[in-house]
C-alpha cells in the first residue's frame, strides 16, 4: 500500500511540475511625478496568463535600491486579476522616492545626474491546486534625475542638439 501511495504522490508532483505557470518580465524604472517633497518613479509588469480565465494576483512587493542602499519598499495589496489567455496584463509599481536619499547617494550622482538601480518585485498569484506562487523579477539600470528645465519646456542641452 505505500508504495502505491508513493506513485500517486510522484505522479502528482510531477503532473504539478510541468503543469504551465504564468510567465511574467519587468520593465525599467522609469520617471512619473516630482512633487515638492518627492520623486515618483515605476515600472511595469507585464504578466501572461496561460490558462482560459482569469487568476488572482494576491499582491505584489518591492523594493527599489539606489546605489546598494534600499530607498523604496512595499507592498501592493490585491492589485486585480492577471487577464486570461491571449491578454497581457500590465500591473504599475509606483515607489516614492523623499528627496533626502538624493544626499545620501551624491557620490553616485556624480556630473550625469543619474543613478544605478536595482528593482526587485516579487508577483504572489493564486493558482488553483498549487496555491500562491510568486514569481520573482528583477530589473537595474540607471535613471537620469529630472532637472528644472524638464519641466519648462526642455533643457538648453535638447534645444541645442535638435537645432
Amino acid at each position: 500500500m505505500a508504495g502505491l501511495m508513493d506513485k500517486a504522490k510522484g505522479f502528482v508532483a510531477d503532473k504539478i511540475a510541468h503543469m504551465p505557470k504564468p510567465e511574467a518580465s519587468l520593465d525599467k524604472v522609469s520617471f512619473k511625478n516630482m512633487t515638492r517633497d518627492s520623486i515618483t518613479v515605476h515600472s511595469n509588469v507585464n504578466v501572461t496568463n496561460p490558462y482560459s480565465h482569469r487568476i488572482p494576483i494576491c499582491d505584489i512587493t518591492f523594493s527599489l535600491k539606489c546605489g546598494g542602499k534600499e530607498v523604496a519598499s512595499g507592498t501592493i495589496p490585491d492589485p486585480g486579476w492577471i487577464e486570461d489567455s491571449g491578454e497581457i496584463t500590465k500591473l504599475e509599481v509606483p515607489a516614492k522616492l523623499p528627496y533626502d536619499f538624493i544626499i545620501t547617494l551624491i557620490k553616485d550622482l556624480g556630473r550625469d545626474w543619474d543613478i544605478d538601480y536595482v528593482l526587485d518585485v516579487g508577483l504572489t498569484i493564486d493558482l488553483p491546486i498549487i496555491g500562491n506562487f510568486t514569481i520573482p523579477l528583477s530589473t537595474s539600470g540607471e535613471f537620469k534625475l529630472p532637472t528644472i528645465g524638464d519641466f519648462f519646456g526642455g533643457s538648453k542641452t535638447e534645444e541645442a542638439a535638435a537645432t
